[in-house]
């Protein structure tokens, strides 16, 4: 898979850079390159406690974009996945560390413990004061004797920085991490493995699987269970924790890597349901695993001066902030704005013609989906079948005998269903049939005038290369009867195929070569309606 990298071997460095260079002068590093990569605070004047973290890259924006008052005092960094060297973390702790002494925030990785342990003790061999905590936050695998280090470390970078910033001694900052590393408890799922740069991704979690607990490099987690949406895998990862919370609990909602912010969101609003928390970091992408899909959630059961200390301000882009999680106000519309509820009406064919109808648009949606990614987003057949489901749910609610109310009634329940501009298309269209019903035209000319509308404000005519290439023909062939319109609006929709230049809607912003012998999706959902229609009524 490509990478917006250049070489492997500079790709480290070169980040860096580029967080530093974006910092304004907030962060500076050490000359060493490559070997030796230490980003430390800028303004650093060595008379508090220091705050040493660091490990393996790939898991941004910790370590380095967690340095800043308030945080971390420097960040070491290894090498993708890789623990810095012994001599990294020494001279990060030598640029760092005054009479106030440093605190060392590892996680438990082997490498991780080895070459900061040793580093500490060279460097109070050096006459510095050093202390050092392991975070072992991850519960994925409870029989581990010694589990790993994950995003619940944030805890201990941010509640340790806040009281090393108040100007704490180092035998309170390191107590107060070690009590903290004692209640803090982190879990992930991912629905798939992450990209090393310059190695073969591994595609060992199957179609419809998620892997539960899995660690940030990307290792096997404890099981690999059937995936069915973001509310069922956010209870999975909530019962793993559950027993770990108690009291007033904070939670930190972490993006794995490449879980885009509207499936983020999702899982959030699944984990305030569920009541494990109190108060809410995120989400958004702390500790990641490169591009893993996945998330992870660290909780932990913190005291009142514990939570002063996750909620005081640091200027970290990176970070976050704590909030409480409350009942998200709902206030009315405004007046106006309020829909008029229709006068329901039963009429058991015009309720049969909808409801087959909609039920070919929903059977409709993959294919329909399949085509307009040729010419856009891939989405008009999802936006017709939500319209759909939508539709069926009310037509109890409808007036089915009456046109001239059921034409605005239909108008007004797409706009409010259907997204994108095809919802709004279609209300003017509908809205406009059931004023031209209202004024005494017939069926047909209420339909004709609203397509001379939707023509009017959208724009778009006959060759366009739209819907109305299939709608147009249909309807000036409808007073030859429901087939004659039918078989009008599939010529037309198939005479889209070579059209390859469309001047209005998304198509005409995609280049020529991907419209050619393909359908528009509108034009052809049009013909697929009408072809329902036809056979649905007949003559």
């Amino acid at each position: 898979m490509s990478q917006f990298i250049n070489a492997k071997e500079d790709l480290v460095t070169e980040a860096l850079d580029g967080v530093l260079a974006a910092s304004g002068g907030a962060l500076s590093r050490l000359d060493g390159y490559p070997h030796i990569k230490v980003v430390f605070r800028s303004d650093w004047d060595k008379s508090k406690v220091a705050l040493v973290s660091g490990g393996g890259s790939g898991h941004e924006p910790a370590h380095a974009g967690f340095v800043g008052k308030g945080m971390l005092t420097a960040a070491v960094c290894g090498e993708v996945f890789a623990s810095p060297s012994v001599e990294a973390v020494l001279a990060g702790i030598l640029a760092v560390t005054g009479e106030a002494g440093c605190l060392l925030i590892v996680k438990n990785y082997t490498g991780d413990r080895l070459n900061f342990g040793l580093a500490a003790e060279r460097a109070r061999a050096l006459g510095r004061r050093v202390e050092m905590v392991v975070v072992d936050d991850d519960i994925a695998l409870p029989h581990l004797p010694q589990p790993r280090g994950v995003a619940g470390t944030l805890f201990v970078h941010k509640i340790a920085g806040a009281l090393a910033e108040e100007g704490a001694d180092l035998a309170a900052v390191t107590q107060t991490a070690k009590d903290v590393i004692a209640k803090v408890a982190s879990i992930g799922m991912s629905l798939d493995t992450c990209t090393i740069p310059g190695s073969l991704k591994e595609a060992r979690i199957g179609e419809g699987k998620a892997e539960l607990g899995l660690g940030i490099h990307g290792e096997p987690g404890i099981e690999q269970v059937d995936f069915s949406g973001a509310v069922a895998a956010m209870g999975t990862v909530v019962e793993k924790l559950k027993a770990h919370a108690t009291g007033d609990v904070v939670a930190i909602v972490n993006n794995l890597g490449s879980t885009t912010p509207l499936e983020m969101s999702v899982l959030t609003h699944a984990l305030t349901e569920a009541g494990l928390a109190q108060h809410i970091i995120g989400p958004a992408p702390l500790m990641t695993s490169l591009d893993m899909h996945g998330f992870s959630v660290s909780i932990m059961e913190v005291t009142p001066g514990e939570l002063d200390a996750l909620k005081a301000a640091v200027t970290l882009p990176a970070w976050p902030g704590l909030k409480a999680i409350v009942t998200p106000p709902v206030v009315a519309l405004p007046d106006g704005l309020t829909p008029i509820e229709p006068i329901p009406s039963e009429n058991p064919r015009t309720r049969a013609i909808i409801e087959n109808v909609t039920d070919l648009l929903i059977s409709a949606e993959a294919d329909l989906n399949t085509l307009d990614a040729k010419s856009g987003d891939g989405d008009t057949g999802s936006t017709l079948a939500t319209a759909a489901r939508a539709l069926q749910a009310r037509l109890d609610h409808m007036p089915l005998a009456d046109l001239t109310q059921l034409f605005p009634a239909l108008g007004n329940e797409l706009s409010q269903t259907m997204g994108g501009s095809s919802g709004v298309i279609l209300a003017i269209y509908f809205n406009a049939a059931g004023d031209a019903c209202a004024n005494g035209a017939s069926v047909q000319g209420a339909l004709a005038d609203g397509l001379a509308r939707v023509s009017q404000v959208g724009g778009a005519s006959v060759g366009d290369r739209t819907m109305i290439d299939a709608l147009a023909p249909a309807l000036s062939a409808l007073p030859e009867g429901i087939a004659a319109a039918a078989a009008a609006a599939r010529a037309g929709a198939d005479s889209t195929a070579s059209i390859h230049r469309a001047k209005a809607g998304r198509a005409a912003y995609v280049p020529e070569e991907n419209l050619k012998g393909h359908n528009d999706p509108g034009a052809e959902a049009v013909a697929l309606l009408f072809g329902a229609l036809a056979k649905e009524m007949g003559t």
